[in-house]
């Protein structure tokens, strides 16, 4: 229920009939009062003094008068100079609280037919899953299941980077240095093998670099030159000629990785409706490339290489087809952008990928604007910053990244010993304490690095992120068990939460609550389309704030007045339903008992 949207209706009624002026919406100013005053909603009158011809008193005081005589949700108004501060009656609070504990979804938004696409992870089959990596996948995550909740059909996909150099870098190192040596017989997971073999190639590389250069070639020389990635430049070029060998080591050690993959994806609670392979689509493209020639959108090269000249749109110029007739990463994107809005008939499409590729997107929406494709216009790249710990950047050939399993392992079992120290595992069975320190721990690290703007980079602290008390996802945990401690002993107590009748009139603080109940769906909403989980975590970790002050302050179970106990109750229960449905949509569990 749009609060504002029906005062200001009201408002715009008033203005018609008092001063026989037609007003926009848009000029009207509506806004929360602010706390040090009395009133729900507040009108900023000087916009409208050249329709009244009045002080800004006095229109605020006709405004109110009229709105006191004419409209049933107004209990009384206050000016304070050109503001007037409106005051909604109790029994309009109260059938909010209704509606929302009527309401089975509440919070979701009518379908709107949109089909969008959003495509997170997109990893590279050379190695595990990092940090980076983890800011991504709950990003795109968050993403959909905000989307979904404002209605739309959402599709969710991943493009596996699993062909190119840099994967036949570690197929090259697993030939000379493996010894045969498996996922099975090491007892290691399939990406973590295959990612030591990434880096022992780096460090065979290097070495090579350093002889070359000993005998007198340059870096830049000695870099070409080196025999490991002459042979990892031959493997490339045997793999795209499809050699039996080859491709049979490709497949073997791309399993070994999607295997690890599908491990940690479960660990982060991550799913995609569909997969795309880099070996599939990276001939995509070609087509276009010709088509963008025959346009003359494209032009061609005396050494065959096909380019685009962006200058005059403040760009430069983009190589789009190399001279030996392969393609480059933007040739790919633009065929599966087309093969995608196409065939799933997209209204829109959303790239998560980090902020380095700002540039890369905004020449491929251009590229596809030249080619006469307006549906460019609807393609998004979500960018955003890096992930940084207390002790500095990552670099994965140096074999330095913080490893994704790592940090999930590390977030869970701090957890465990916070937990345990904080006596919150006290009575229960040790089945029980590993499904919550697991709930805990996911919590800690995806609330910390989702309630961070997503085009801020961030520093990821552990400790931090595990604070019962703080700004985190274990503080909304602990918030709804509490909740759920209420319910359970209303429950043993036989006490039937019943909706009050309309005559019942809560407390001040409760029409906050109720204030922000009703704020949920217009935050889902916002959080859609600023694509923004971090405006889903700022809302929950307000809501179950300002629940433990009210907690604090009043009594539940403990009320004597049995209306106002059932009432309290009823608005635990929705707090508690909201907590539950704002935090799924970020891919957080939240524990019955803490």
């Amino acid at each position: 229920m749009n609060l504002e949207a029906r005062l200001t209706a009201e408002i715009i009624r008033a203005v018609k009939e008092l001063y026989n002026q037609e007003v926009q919406e848009s000029v009207l100013q509506v806004q929360k009062t602010r706390k040090e005053f009395e009133g729900d909603y507040t009108l900023v009158t000087f916009p409208l003094l050249k329709m009244s011809k009045k002080s800004p008193e006095l229109t605020a005081q006709e405004i109110g008068e009229y709105l006191i005589k004419n409209v049933a949700l107004v209990e009384k108004y206050n000016v304070v100079k050109g503001f007037l501060n409106i005051k909604l009656t109790p029994a309009l609070w109260v059938s909010i609280l209704t509606e929302a504990a009527q309401h089975k979804n509440f919070g979701q938004l009518p379908a709107t037919g949109k089909h969008i696409m959003v495509e997170y992870s997109s990893p590279n089959t050379n190695k595990p899953l990092h940090l980076g990596h983890i800011r991504n996948n709950l990003l795109g995550y968050s993403v959909s299941e905000i989307l979904k909740a404002c209605g739309h059909q959402v599709t969710k996909v991943n493009l596996v980077n699993d062909r190119g150099i840099h994967i036949c870098k570690s197929m090259l190192a697993w030939q000379k240095f493996g010894n045969g040596e498996t996922p099975a017989s090491s007892g290691k997971k399939g990406d973590h093998l295959v990612g030591e073999y990434y880096v022992k190639f780096d460090q065979a590389y290097k070495a090579e670099i350093k002889v070359l250069m000993a005998q007198h070639q340059t870096e830049e020389q000695a870099k070409k030159n080196a025999p490991m990635i002459l042979e990892a430049q031959e493997m490339l070029r045997k793999w795209e000629a499809n050699d039996a060998e080859v491709v049979g080591l490709w497949k073997t050690m791309n399993s070994w990785v999607y295997e690890g993959f599908d491990a940690t994806y479960k660990a982060l609670g991550v799913n995609f409706d569909h997969y795309y392979y880099e070996s599939n689509t990276y001939l995509l493209g070609k087509e276009i490339v010709a088509e963008g020639l025959e346009k003359g959108v494209f032009e061609q090269q005396a050494d065959g290489s096909v380019w685009i000249d962006l200058t005059a749109d403040g760009l430069d110029r983009k190589l789009v087809r190399r001279g030996d007739g392969t393609s480059v990463y933007i040739t790919q994107d633009l065929g599966t952008a087309m093969q995608r809005f196409t065939a799933h008939h997209l209204d829109s499409h959303i790239y998560v990928v980090g902020n380095e590729q700002n540039y890369h997107f905004q020449v491929l929406k251009l590229i596809l604007k030249k080619l006469g494709h307006d549906w460019s216009d609807q393609i998004y790249h979500l960018s955003y910053g890096m992930v940084e710990l207390p002790e500095g950047k990552m670099k994965s050939r140096e074999g330095t990244v913080v490893d994704a399993d790592d940090l999930v392992e590390e977030m869970v079992a701090t957890a465990r010993n916070m937990s345990a120290e904080l006596g919150k595992l006290d009575g229960l069975s040790e089945e029980q304490a590993n499904t919550i320190t697991q709930q805990i721990g996911l919590a800690a690290l995806k609330y910390f690095i989702l309630k961070v703007d997503p085009k801020k980079t961030m520093l990821f602290d552990p400790k931090e992120s595990i604070d019962f008390n703080g700004n985190t996802g274990p503080f909304i945990q602990y918030t709804y068990a509490r909740i759920q401690s209420l319910l359970r002993k209303a429950a043993e107590q036989e006490i039937s939460i019943s909706l009050p009748g309309a005559d019942f009139a809560p407390e001040s603080k409760e029409i906050e609550l109720i204030k922000a109940i009703g704020d949920f769906p217009t935050t889902i909403q916002q959080a859609g389309l600023n694509m923004a989980p971090s405006i889903v975590a700022a809302y929950c970790y307000d809501l179950a704030k300002e629940f433990n002050q009210y907690y604090h302050d009043y009594s539940v179970m403990g009320e004597t007045d049995e209306k106002k106990r059932n009432f309290r109750l009823l608005l635990s229960q929705q707090i508690a339903g909201v907590l539950k449905t704002g935090m799924s949509l970020l891919g957080i569990a939240l524990p019955e008992r803490m």
